[in-house]
């Protein structure tokens, strides 16, 4: 008895490539062929083409006719809503990138400013003297020879005056 073996190969296609044809979609979509190409006529949807000129819908397509389905027979909506819809998701969506963009560029900007003020605070520590005088002050190591530090003795010889 001869076992017979079976592949299986799985192919993955973009969601943006265009396969399907218009009736195998609109069956997808749950809708007939003539409603897709009124969408596509409003701007709604659009099909690549095949180099016939085919309409070809990708799977993205088919969500989104799902969901205008969904947004005039369950919500309600007519097309004008539809669309407005659409268009404020891609504003939403510009939106997003921008402020992704603009968090990318604060953490640069807060990265490098960081590596810049440890440089200084590095270069300042160097620089810094500390010098005891009424107080605790801290002048730079160039100017810390224009200062007279006082030097308190304690009192061994009762014969030597404190220094003033």
């Amino acid at each position: 008895m001869a076992i017979r073996r079976t592949r299986t190969t799985t192919v993955r296609v973009s969601s943006d490539r265009g396969v399907f044809m218009i009736s195998v979609a609109a069956e997808l979509a749950e809708m007939h062929p003539q409603t897709l190409r009124l969408y596509e006529s409003r701007g709604l949807i659009t099909p690549k083409r095949s180099p016939k000129g085919t309409r070809l819908y990708s799977h993205r397509d088919v969500d989104k006719l799902r969901r205008i389905q969904e947004m005039t027979a369950e919500l309600g909506m007519n097309l004008a809503g539809v669309e407005r819809v659409f268009a404020l998701e891609q504003q939403l969506e510009r939106a997003q990138r921008r402020i992704e963009a603009l968090e990318s560029k604060i953490d640069e900007v807060r990265e490098t400013y960081e590596a810049e003020l440890e440089g200084v605070r590095r270069a300042g520590r160097a620089e810094l003297v500390h010098v005891p005088r009424r107080g605790v002050e801290i002048v730079r190591a160039r100017d810390a020879g224009a200062f007279q530090i006082p030097i308190e003795h304690r009192a061994r010889d009762a014969r030597r005056p404190p220094p003033a």
